[in-house]
């Protein structure tokens, strides 16, 4: 899809188990993009069967669907966190990811909670453009990847 049609194609909806896998490999394919220094402990099928047994059936979990029916990002919320907020790497920087923090925002109206590596400094920068606030770093011992993190809050 080229860039000009920006995020207004995009249907955010609840996800469906029919969903898991193709939510699974926006995971993948964004953490690779964002994250290429961020070594992943779980292999391609655990991150999949993951999305299929966890997220979908387990979180509300929500998916952006491009027009043709592509899954285009997913984001999950456990009560007040947002603990998954994923594009496909052309869809970055087109206004999708605000659609989601929105869409989180107004289903979690007292506040939301993530977490986000580090090196993740456009993560840091988006989040904080929509009034998250840094509360906490870590040396990432509590993490799965063993990465620094920071933990951040928002509330209206």
């Amino acid at each position: 899809m080229s860039p000009d049609t920006g995020a207004g194609a995009v249907v955010l909806r609840r996800a469906s188990a029919a969903d898991a896998r193709a939510a699974a490999d926006v995971w993948l394919r964004s953490f690779a993009a964002a994250l290429p220094t961020v070594v992943r402990p779980r292999t391609d099928d655990e991150v999949r069967a993951y999305f299929r047994h966890v997220v979908v059936e387990r979180h509300e979990a929500w998916v952006a669907e491009e027009a043709g029916g592509a899954v285009a990002g997913v984001m999950v919320l456990e009560g007040e966190e947002l603990s998954q907020l994923y594009l496909v790497p052309e869809r970055r920087g087109l206004g999708l990811g605000d659609r989601f923090v929105a869409l989180a925002k107004e289903r979690r109206p007292t506040g939301l909670e993530l977490w986000t590596f580090q090196v993740n400094a456009p993560a840091h920068r988006f989040y904080e453009r929509h009034g998250f606030t840094a509360v906490e770093r870590t040396d990432g011992a509590r993490n799965e990847e063993r990465e620094p993190d920071v933990r951040y809050v928002w509330r209206p």
